[in-house]
């Protein structure tokens, strides 16, 4: 028999689909969320524990207030080699943070861990059941091209590193749909807190 542990929720979406508002929602209703984007921008950033590292590999890639993240983008762009290492000095990182996490939440009937890229970073194994958040392709594309700076080129550039939507709902245990009222969306949160957490 296992050691009593949380039950962990992996959370997920394409971009656009709200996934970090439906975060906010787990941790509203009470749930501890490990949110991997935020745990990589606080290494790269000012002091960052990663910094000496990535300017190792990358010179030139930071400064004093951490990663220049156009800068390393420019330079991990397109190559597949300078991704692969990027990726081994922020993987492993992230990794430790996220078992130290567990073990802080270790008495929680459940966790999420809000990982963007779960299913094309291999991550799938890491969780007990996924979450998938989803709205319509029109919504989606909506709030996307809504953001400052994106365009048409951009987008479609980030959803072909994407796995489509439909595979996402396709392998997920659960489906979050966003493209309704945020009371709509919160409801559906708590039901699947409740449910999970018996």
């Amino acid at each position: 028999m296992r050691e009593k542990r949380p039950l962990i929720l992996g959370l997920t979406g394409s971009i656009g689909m709200g996934k970090s508002t439906v975060a906010a929602m787990f941790a509203q209703a009470g749930v501890p969320v490990f949110d991997a984007d935020s745990v990589v921008r606080q290494l790269q950033g000012p002091d960052g524990a990663l910094l000496p590292a990535i300017e190792a590999a990358f010179p030139g890639s930071t400064d004093e207030n951490g990663v220049l993240r156009a800068k390393l983008g420019t330079i991990v762009f397109g190559d597949d080699d300078a991704l692969a290492e990027l990726e081994a000095i922020v993987h492993p990182a992230v990794r430790a943070q996220r078992e130290a996490f567990l073990a802080q939440h270790n008495n929680a009937a459940l966790v999420v861990f809000d990982i963007p890229l779960l299913f094309e970073k291999g991550g799938a194994g890491d969780v007990d059941q996924i979450a998938v958040v989803t709205a319509s392709q029109d919504t989606q594309e909506k709030r996307v091209l809504a953001r400052p700076g994106m365009t048409e080129e951009k987008f479609a550039h980030i959803l072909a590193l994407q796995m489509p939507d439909s595979e996402k709902r396709a392998r997920a245990d659960h489906i979050i749909d966003t493209g309704t009222t945020l009371e709509a969306t919160a409801a559906q949160v708590k039901a699947l807190v409740d449910k999970l957490s018996t």
